[in-house]
């Protein structure tokens, strides 16, 4: 239905070209009712589309996968890695979990 949209966008642009170098308003008036009739299409193509895609919130069309692809987890295990990384920097360097030694 998109195509179709697109395709009456392009008769609407050619027929305002025409009414526009010949001055005559029939043109025009065709212009204006292929733009209306793609302006509807893309209107119910996009209200159908809405209704077919399935609610990101519904636990029944989860399948843990987010909407980039990536399957989600239900526990923190970046911040948990972040810590660890912390943590092992701060041996390598060393230095005690609760800062640099001030003695």
């Amino acid at each position: 239905m998109l195509v179709v949209t697109l395709v009456l966008a392009g008769v609407g642009f050619a027929l305002l070209i025409v009414a526009l170098t010949t001055g005559s308003l029939i043109w025009a008036w065709a212009c204006i009712a292929i733009c209306v009739a793609g302006a509807v299409l893309l209107l119910v193509s996009a209200l159908t589309s809405r209704k077919a895609v399935p609610s990101l919130d519904d636990p029944a069309s989860g399948s843990g996968m987010s909407p980039y692809g990536r399957v989600e987890s239900s526990s923190n295990s970046s911040i948990d890695d972040a810590a660890t990384a912390n943590d092992d920097n701060q041996r390598n360097h060393g230095e005690s979990p609760g800062g640099p030694d001030k003695s």
